[in-house]
């Protein structure tokens, strides 16, 4: 969801700001220490740029008028509060500089460092996984509450209040405006990676609605990675998880036929693959591992996965040996049953669906999988290709019945019609 250049003052103030609008929040809330407030007096900033611009023409440095606005703003709520000398002491510098919008940013790296505070408190554990995703889309990805709902085919009403209670519970909690350091740190990365991870599935393979694809969401969570392996160019899991998503993101255009409808990677015209794309999580890939000290780890092991199928120019070429084998490593660094219904998917290709079957039945009883679309979805696959074509049938249509995602549905119909024809 790229903001458009827009005509005239007023389109541009509506453009700078949602491009800066993450910047602005940051460099706030390290004064006002409170994300909910930070936000609002951004909005003020705004509400002042809709005011002078179109009379005294667009600044050289938007971006920096805004930030420098809403700062001295904060400033003066800080001195309005009973608390003002207490707070005073913590924001130091930023009193000494803020009593006159300047024109630049005084350290454009203090600008990044508040960046990273924000992407961490956005992501904090004591949010649920909702309450995180939405409010990293609107305080880092710059999205609208109406947007953030048509994204994830939620009432509006529904992420309103999900934003409103993650402020409230920020506040509510005392959380530092911080980067985490030590096992905090290590701990807390995760968080905001997982939540990233979420918003890009999300947009790769819709969980429910008519579309099987939902690319801005796609390009929101790419954004996102891009700017946190700037900010953290030292943390191979952050270069990990972009080279993921680049990979992932490469695939895009060969995903959907003509009408919508999904295309298995079987299937898929890997000309339409995105090179460009392919070479970027390559590259951050790479980074990954100069930087890396030890073992590689989950969005690592991920993207070499992905990369070995961005490699085959060939569905007949993938290595899947390779495949199987960092599924193997995956699964014994993130125990999941997702995951080893993956490494059986890799091991069906690699050494048959018979040696492959027995590990999908083994994943029968996962309460986590009981309600999995994907679980029948696989099984079905590997019995048609073992002739079981009546069994394989009744296995895609469980499958269809369990998906949320129309296209899905019509797809895993189709198949179940195949299997039975």
């Amino acid at each position: 969801m790229t903001p458009q250049p827009a005509a005239g003052p007023d389109g541009a103030v509506e453009t700078v700001f949602r491009m800066e609008f993450p910047r602005v929040v940051a460099a706030v809330a390290r004064i006002v220490r409170d994300v909910g407030i930070a936000e609002e007096l951004a909005q003020d900033a705004l509400v002042a740029a809709l005011e002078r611009w179109p009379e005294d023409g667009v600044p050289d440095n938007p971006g920096a008028w805004l930030t420098a606005t809403a700062r001295h703003r904060a400033v003066d709520l800080v001195r309005r509060r009973e608390t003002y000398a207490r707070k005073l002491a913590e924001i130091g510098r930023d009193q000494a500089t803020a009593t006159a919008p300047p024109e630049e940013p005084a350290d454009p790296d203090d600008i990044d460092d508040d960046l990273l505070r924000l992407v961490f408190t956005a992501c904090h554990p004591v949010l649920s996984a909702e309450a995180r995703t939405a409010l990293t889309l609107r305080l880092l990805g710059g999205l609208t509450t109406a947007e953030i709902a048509r994204a994830f085919l939620v009432p509006e009403a529904t992420v309103a209040q999900r934003i409103v209670r993650a402020k409230r519970t920020l506040a509510r909690k005392n959380v530092a405006f911080e980067v985490p350091y030590g096992p905090d740190r290590e701990a807390r990365l995760g968080s905001v990676l997982d939540v990233i991870y979420l918003i890009f599935n999300e947009g790769y393979a819709a969980t429910a609605g008519d579309d099987w694809l939902r690319p801005a969401l796609c390009e929101d969570a790419l954004r996102l990675a891009r700017v946190l392996s700037g900010l953290m160019p030292k943390e191979p899991e952050v270069h990990g998880l972009t080279a993921l998503l680049e990979f992932q993101a490469s695939r895009t255009a060969a995903r959907t036929g003509s009408d919508g409808e999904p295309v298995l990677l079987a299937d898929q015209n890997r000309a339409r693959w995105n090179r460009m794309l392919i070479a970027r999580g390559a590259t951050a890939l790479a980074r990954a591992d100069a930087v890396a000290s030890g073992p590689p780890g989950p969005y690592v092991l991920q993207a070499a996965i992905a990369a070995c199928h961005a490699r085959a120019y060939r569905y007949e070429k993938t290595d899947w040996h390779r495949i199987a084998a960092l599924y193997g490593l995956l699964a014994a660094r993130t125990p999941s049953p997702v995951v080893e219904l993956n490494r059986a998917v890799a091991v069906s290709m690699a050494d048959g669906p018979e040696a492959a079957l027995p590990l999908v039945d083994a994943l029968s009883t996962e309460p986590a999988l009981r309600d999995y679309h994907l679980l029948p979805s696989v099984r079905g696959d590997l019995l048609s290709r073992l002739g079981r074509t009546e069994e394989a049938r009744e296995e895609f249509i469980r499958a269809a019945d369990l998906a949320g995602n129309a296209r899905e549905r019509e797809m895993l119909r189709r198949r179940a019609e195949r299997a039975g024809g």
